[in-house]
């Protein structure tokens, strides 16, 4: 990346509109549910595979600047469960970013059980696929874990690919690459499944004031 020599001043052309200026992540905003999971982890006696359904919630957030880096973006909270369990199967909240100065796709992602990291990639703006990926060790777009997850179910990797449908529904592939204790190879925790829109998004708070709302 090239840092300019004023990185303090913050762009003056900001559109408030943030449905208008998320490139590939526009087809992202919205509720979204998806019926036919699949999960793949590790158990003591091996891989366990489950079927999930999920609910994402993807809304608009004002324009972020770092200095002169631009960012339009989507806070998301996806929530997972299964067909025999009551309880939560997966929770997790962040943020898609997209600067459209560079094509930078990030991904932020929390899980409440003592992990965040962040992904990147690059995407054209009618861009149909998305590949974002994080590694551990990494200062810039990285993993960070308990010492428990760090040392019993280490991750080395992460990658997410999104692919856009024609008919508006979208596509995820989850690959989690995971060093878990005791076992010789690693292993390799994946998560897929396909989301149709059920609801629309709302405008970004400023956009709402900017149209009087």
């Amino acid at each position: 990346m090239d840092i300019p020599d004023d990185i303090f001043t913050e762009p003056e052309d900001v559109d408030p509109e943030t449905l208008a200026n998320l490139g590939p992540l526009r087809r992202l905003a919205g509720v979204w549910e998806g019926q036919r999971g699949v999960d793949i982890n590790p158990k003591a006696d091996g891989p366990e595979t489950r079927q999930y359904y999920e609910r994402i919630e993807l809304q608009p957030i004002d324009p972020q600047a770092n200095g002169p880096q631009l960012f339009y973006g989507l806070r998301y909270h996806l929530h997972v469960n299964t067909r025999e369990e009551d309880i939560a199967f997966h929770d997790q909240v962040g943020y898609w970013l997209y600067e459209a100065a560079t094509g930078l796709i990030l991904q932020t992602l929390a899980i409440p059980r003592g992990q965040i990291a962040i992904a990147a990639g690059h995407a054209e703006p009618d861009a149909k696929k998305l590949v974002l990926r994080a590694e551990r060790g990494q200062t810039e777009y990285g993993i960070c874990s308990t010492t428990f997850l760090d040392l019993a179910f280490r991750t080395d990797s992460y990658q997410i690919t999104v692919d856009f449908q024609d008919d508006g529904s979208w596509s995820y592939v989850s690959d989690t690459t995971l060093i878990v204790k005791g076992r010789d190879e690693p292993f390799l925790h994946r998560d897929r499944n396909k989301l149709v829109k059920v609801a629309e998004p709302d405008l970004n708070p400023w956009a709402k004031i900017a149209r009087g709302g």
